[in-house]
């Protein structure tokens, strides 16, 4: 799997800021300390799978660090070109509905659990992920980002 098509430093910086910021404005933590550079390489490193999508009525992936890539067995090219809602199986409407006015009404979730999607059909559940929305320092929505602790293959 070759995920060295990355997008320039400028694109990583200002998601990696964006990611960080709003995941720390919602829940109140942080989830990685230190300078905005070094925080950079350390997101696309993390032992964790993290993505984000974009606004589009139909979402698409537009960051995925490394862990989240082997994850789906996708590189950057692929995973970037992919419709957030094709890496889940399709959630029961009731199910949906419920989720998504959780991440509406509070800006986060930290509990979902799920099966998703990887690139070979392989099928893997995540546990207690924390979904968030993603918003700047003015209260503009920029999409929503995940943060995915913990899976297990099926």
């Amino acid at each position: 799997m070759d995920d060295m098509q990355l997008p320039a430093a400028e694109f990583l910086l200002r998601q990696s800021a964006l990611i960080c910021s709003s995941y720390a404005h919602w829940t109140g933590r942080q989830l990685l300390q230190g300078e905005m550079g070094d925080i950079v390489h350390r997101l696309f490193e993390a032992d964790f799978a993290v993505l984000s999508h974009d606004t589009r009525p139909e979402p698409v992936f537009n960051y995925a660090n490394r862990a989240a890539m082997r994850l789906f067995g996708m590189n950057w090219d692929e995973i970037t070109r992919l419709p957030s809602r094709h890496s889940a199986e399709p959630m029961l409407q009731e199910e949906r509905a419920g989720f998504l006015e959780r991440v509406a009404a509070y800006g986060y979730v930290d509990d979902y659990s799920g099966v998703r999607i990887a690139r070979d059909g392989s099928k893997f559940m995540i546990v207690n992920a924390t979904v968030w929305n993603l918003v700047d320092g003015d209260g503009m929505y920029y999409g929503q980002a995940a943060l995915i602790p913990q899976w297990r293959r099926l």
